[in-house]
């Protein structure tokens, strides 16, 4: 069984997928033949796990894989049982199940813009167990769809947390060829400002929002958030090695908070010799949160 929280520490972009074999298509076949085939591989899904086996995670044979800061990023959401969380572009639901996980008596909404991928989803929570608490909605920041408002628990149609692990590249970048992994990579037009500004919106006061970001962009996030009326905020560092410098970062920030900015001392994540730490370990393999 593969297991996807075993990538290395940089941002997801895709390429570690699992080979598949292709759907028999004859020589000479019509066209809309190649392109149902294309359709059948990509859609195709292999079984795997998170959190020690404690989460069943099925994803993608092609495209797009999960990485570990969905799994980080879970850890990192100061949520206590009975409160509510809303991911924006929840993928397959790693970040929501892992938080599930954590704290069986949340509840969440996801948000996914590939209409795939938000099935799978919510295959993922239903194999979990978590469908009476956990939803995923289809669409895309910065449109939300009305149903999220009669799914929020909180007061005002609000919810107590909200994370996101947005998508980092340009809108001209040219890496991805898949379509699905484009879209999971490419920061739509609005970028940072469109994903703050719509997740703002729907955090309750004293509520508070997590990211994972590469560390290029704290300073406009930080001055995005604190535009929102954010205070409070606090970076958490993820370091590849000691010693080496961080490219990826977790960044929270609460609603209407007026506490000073806080840079803890973070989480290295690998040994000198490519294995995990026993800190980071704590965190993926046995549902540990981050300090």
């Amino acid at each position: 069984m593969h297991d996807p929280a075993r990538p290395d520490d940089q941002p997801s972009d895709g390429q570690n997928h699992m080979s598949g074999e292709a759907p028999m298509v004859k020589p000479g076949a019509p066209d809309a033949q190649a392109e149902a085939a294309s359709g059948a591989l990509q859609d195709e899904t292999m079984d795997g796990h998170l959190l020690g086996g404690r989460v069943s995670y099925r994803q993608f044979t092609q495209g797009y894989r999960t990485g570990i800061e969905p799994v980080l990023l879970a850890a990192f959401v100061p949520a206590r049982p009975g409160e509510s969380i809303f991911e924006a572009g929840c993928g397959a639901g790693a970040g929501l199940l892992c938080l599930s996980a954590r704290l069986p008596a949340i509840r969440g909404v996801g948000l996914e813009a590939d209409a795939a991928t938000a099935r799978l989803a919510r295959r993922n929570l239903e194999e979990n167990g978590v469908c009476g608490r956990v939803t995923v909605l289809d669409g895309r920041i910065p449109s939300i769809p009305p149903a999220l408002r009669q799914l929020a628990p909180g007061a005002n149609g609000r919810f107590h947390h909200a994370m996101a692990n947005p998508p980092w590249h340009p809108a001209d970048h040219t890496g991805a060829q898949d379509d699905r992994r484009r879209l999971a990579m490419t920061m739509p037009e609005g970028g940072w400002h469109d994903w703050i500004d719509t997740l703002a919106q729907w955090v309750l006061p004293g509520g508070s929002i997590s990211l994972a970001l590469p560390a290029s962009v704290v300073d406009l996030a930080c001055e995005r958030l604190r535009v929102c009326g954010f205070g409070s905020l606090i970076l958490y560092p993820l370091w590849p090695k000691r010693g080496r410098a961080s490219k990826i970062v977790l960044l929270r920030a609460v609603f209407q908070g007026r506490g000073y900015f806080r840079l803890l001392p973070g989480l290295v994540l690998h040994e000198d010799d490519g294995g995990y730490t026993p800190a980071c370990e704590a965190v993926l393999r046995h549902a540990s949160p981050l300090p």
